[in-house]
C-alpha cells in the first residue's frame, strides 16, 4: 500500500499570467506566513527553486522584498530563516522584560546564572547605601522563545529582599515576587539606555549575530524615593527596542542663548 503524503504542494506559478513569477512567488509565500506554515524553518534557496521549478533569481528576487520587509533574515553561505520577533518595552515606566516579551507572543523563560548575597561597594554607593551593604544579586540570562534576548543583572538591599534567596526566577517576574515575598511596589526610578559593543564573551552567551550591538540598559528603581534595586540590562539590539508616546505639550522649547537648560526634571517616574 502506497503512503500518500498530507503536505500541501505550493500551487504552480502561472507563467503566461503578465506578472513577474517573483511576485508571484513573493505573494505564495507571503500568504504560507501567514498560515504559520513556515513556523518550523523556512526553506533554503535551492529548496524553492525546486518547489516552484523556476529560476534561482527568481527565488531571490522575492526573497529580497521579504527581508526588505523584515519578515525572514539571510547573511551571505546561509540559509534565510524567520525573523525573529521584536519585543517592544515603553520609555518612562517601570516596566518588566517578562510582560514586554509575553506580549510580543513569545514564552518568557530565564537561565538564572547566579542568586545569592554579596557586597559590592560600586554599586551599593550607586544606591546611596554604606559599601559593605549586604547585596541580595540576581543574574539571569532572559530568553524569548527559543533565543536569547538579555543578560540581566539585579543589586537590591539584602534587609528587604533576602526573601527572594527562595525563589525559582526561571518562568517568574523578579516585580512580582518582589510583591509577593517582601510586600514591595517600586513607585518610580531612573533609566538610561545607551548602545555598546558586546565583549566576545556577551556575543557568544546571547548568541549576537556579527555587526549587532546590544542595548545596556541601565536601571535605579526606587520605593518613595529610597533606592531600592540597580538593575544593568544588556539587550540585544536586533531584537529589542523603546518606544515612548508624546504630545506637543511635551515638547520643551528652550529660551536663551546655548547655555541654557530646560527645568530639571523633579518627579519619579510611576509605573505603568
Amino acid at each position: 500500500m502506497g503512503v500518500t503524503s498530507t503536505a500541501q504542494e505550493p500551487p504552480r506559478l502561472r507563467r503566461a499570467s503578465g506578472v513577474p513569477l517573483w511576485t508571484q512567488l513573493l505573494a505564495d509565500l507571503r500568504a504560507r506566513l501567514a498560515t504559520g506554515e513556515f513556523a518550523d524553518a523556512f526553506p533554503g534557496e535551492l529548496a524553492l527553486v525546486e518547489q516552484y521549478a523556476v529560476s534561482r533569481h527568481t527565488v531571490r528576487e522575492a526573497l529580497r522584498h521579504l527581508r526588505s520587509e523584515g519578515t525572514v533574515t539571510a547573511a551571505r553561505g546561509r540559509k534565510p530563516r524567520l525573523a525573529p520577533v521584536e519585543v517592544e518595552q515603553p520609555l518612562g515606566a517601570l516596566g518588566s522584560l517578562f510582560t514586554a516579551v509575553e506580549s510580543a507572543g513569545l514564552e518568557q523563560c530565564s537561565i538564572v546564572r547566579a542568586l545569592d548575597v554579596r557586597r559590592d561597594g560600586v554599586i551599593a554607593t550607586r544606591m546611596l547605601l554604606e559599601e559593605s551593604t549586604p547585596l541580595v544579586y540576581l543574574e539571569r540570562v532572559r530568553l524569548a522563545g527559543d533565543e536569547p534576548l538579555a543578560l540581566d543583572r539585579v543589586w537590591l538591599p539584602a534587609d528587604i529582599a533576602e526573601p527572594l534567596l527562595t525563589v525559582d526566577f526561571t518562568r517568574t517576574a523578579l516585580y512580582a515576587e518582589l510583591l509577593m515575598h517582601c510586600g514591595l511596589r517600586l513607585t518610580g526610578g531612573r533609566e538610561q539606555v545607551r548602545a555598546v559593543l558586546p565583549t566576545r564573551g556577551e556575543r557568544a552567551l546571547l548568541r549576537v549575530p556579527s555587526g549587532v550591538a546590544l542595548l545596556a540598559v541601565e536601571r535605579t528603581g526606587c520605593l518613595n524615593g529610597r533606592p531600592v534595586e540597580h538593575r544593568h540590562t544588556l539587550v540585544r539590539g536586533d531584537r529589542f527596542a523603546v518606544t515612548a508616546q508624546y504630545s506637543g505639550r511635551d515638547v520643551v522649547l528652550s529660551a536663551g542663548g546655548p547655555g541654557h537648560r530646560p527645568p530639571a526634571e523633579t518627579s519619579e517616574r510611576t509605573p505603568a
